[in-house]
C-alpha cells in the first residue's frame, strides 16, 4: 500500500456547536456548514477539516444513528489517502490477512468518496481513502 497523504482529520463530537464554536469562534477557522458538519477542504497543511457528529459518523459507518456499544466510541477520525479506490480494495485486503479487523470494509460514500475504516489501538476511527477531488 501507498498512502499519498492524509486525505482528512475531523474530531468526533457528540455536542457539534460546542464543538462547532471551539474551532469558528474561539480559533477563527471559516468553517463551512453541511447540516450538522463543519469542515474547510484545502486547510493549510491538510486537505481537509472537520467537526463530525458522532451520529453522523455512526450513520456513515453503520447505516445507523447511533454507535453501537460493542465499539468504543471515537473522538477522532483521520483518513489516508491512496491512489485510486481499487488502491483501497487493496490496501483492506493487504490489512486483513495481517488481521487487522474493519467496522466497515471498501465501500461508496453519497459524496462520492471510496472508503473502508477500522478502530486504531488509541481508539482514532482511521479510513483508507480515494477521494476524487483530492486528484483534479
Amino acid at each position: 500500500m501507498e498512502i499519498k497523504c492524509i486525505s482528512g482529520f475531523a474530531s468526533i463530537t457528540k455536542d457539534p456547536a460546542a464543538s462547532a464554536s471551539l474551532y469558528e469562534d474561539a480559533l477563527g477557522l471559516p468553517l463551512e456548514k453541511m447540516d450538522d458538519y463543519r469542515f474547510m477542504d484545502k486547510f493549510p497543511g491538510a486537505n481537509h477539516f472537520g467537526v463530525w457528529p458522532l451520529s453522523m459518523a455512526a450513520n456513515s459507518c453503520f447505516g445507523q444513528e447511533e454507535w453501537p456499544d460493542h465499539i468504543p466510541e471515537p473522538t477522532a477520525t483521520i483518513e489516508f489517502e491512496l491512489a485510486d479506490a481499487a488502491a483501497v480494495d487493496a490496501a483492506v485486503q493487504e490489512m486483513k490477512e495481517r488481521g487487522q479487523e474493519f467496522v466497515h470494509e471498501t465501500r461508496t460514500e453519497p459524496w462520492g468518496q471510496t472508503v473502508a475504516r477500522f478502530m486504531s489501538p488509541e481508539g482514532v476511527l482511521i479510513g483508507l481513502s480515494y477521494a476524487p477531488w483530492l486528484h483534479e
